[in-house]
């Protein structure tokens, strides 16, 4: 009997640029019996639904072992890694330098479930109770690095944790593109500590209303593209960390529909 298919299902061109990266087995220990493939499967699925574990569709391996993978991986940074290589090709593929000279930088504030509330805070200027996304994106919109924390901490604070994470991964990066929130001491620390240039990109005050702003719209389009996936509507996870393997795996979903294979 032909196994039900999902729109969020890999296809065999995904499956072959994503196989490549997967992490490789256990040299000790049991032979793997599990089709990873159908475990990425249930991973979009989750993602792209918001469903919950225990209902996962019984066309996919049982939740526990979903989970699993999805913890194992989480921890081994392999979201993390994966979104750089599939971002590397797609820029080179494109006609870029694979590594990015200029960025993006913004916030998402995003309220949180009952089992987030322990990292979660009021973020006075959105008004919601939960916790902020903090990305960082080349200007493809494509993301560099992601920093979730609560929702209390000043955009500039929260910038310095997110830059922390990526100043000795983005060798080529110099210049930074941002909004009002981050002028003032943050250009000086953002000079000193990741020899970057931090530009503030300014709202003209004779418009009134809506006004796209040069660059800025860029890192906007990147959460577009992340609340296509319900599992990002909110924060549901207990962990920040965990909330940012789901972006990563996000920008993933996106990347594999427009990067080619490569032989």
């Amino acid at each position: 009997m032909k196994r039900k298919t999902y729109p969020s299902d890999l296809s065999n061109e995904q499956w072959q640029l994503l196989e490549r990266m997967l992490p490789p087995p256990e040299q000790f220990g049991r032979r793997r019996k599990t089709d990873l493939r159908q475990i990425c499967n249930a991973l979009f699925y989750v993602l792209r639904t918001g469903c919950a574990w225990r209902y996962l569709p019984s066309e996919y391996p049982c939740w526990q072992t979903v989970y699993y993978y999805f913890r194992l991986w989480r921890d081994s940074d392999w979201f993390a890694k994966v979104n750089e290589r599939l971002r590397r090709r797609l820029r080179r593929q494109l006609g870029r330098d694979e590594n990015a000279s200029a960025g993006i930088v913004d916030s998402q504030s995003v309220k949180t479930s009952e089992e987030g509330s322990k990292e979660s805070g009021f973020d006075a200027g959105k008004k919601i109770n939960g916790r902020k996304r903090h990305v960082l994106v080349d200007t493809l919109g494509l993301l560099l690095a992601v920093k979730v924390h609560a929702g209390n901490i000043q955009d500039r604070d929260g910038a310095k944790l997110l830059f922390e994470t990526c100043k000795d991964r983005l060798p080529r990066l110099f210049l930074i593109w941002a909004d009002g929130g981050y002028r003032g001491k943050l250009i000086v620390w953002v000079t000193l500590n990741c020899l970057w240039v931090l530009e503030i990109v300014k709202r003209s005050d004779d418009v009134k209303g809506f006004q796209v702003l040069p660059r800025r719209w860029v890192v906007e389009r990147t959460f577009a593209w992340l609340l296509k996936h319900r599992r990002l509507s909110k924060d549901y996870e207990r962990e920040c960390q965990t909330s940012e393997a789901w972006i990563y795996l996000a920008m993933t979903s996106v990347m594999l529909k427009h990067v080619k294979l490569e032989n």
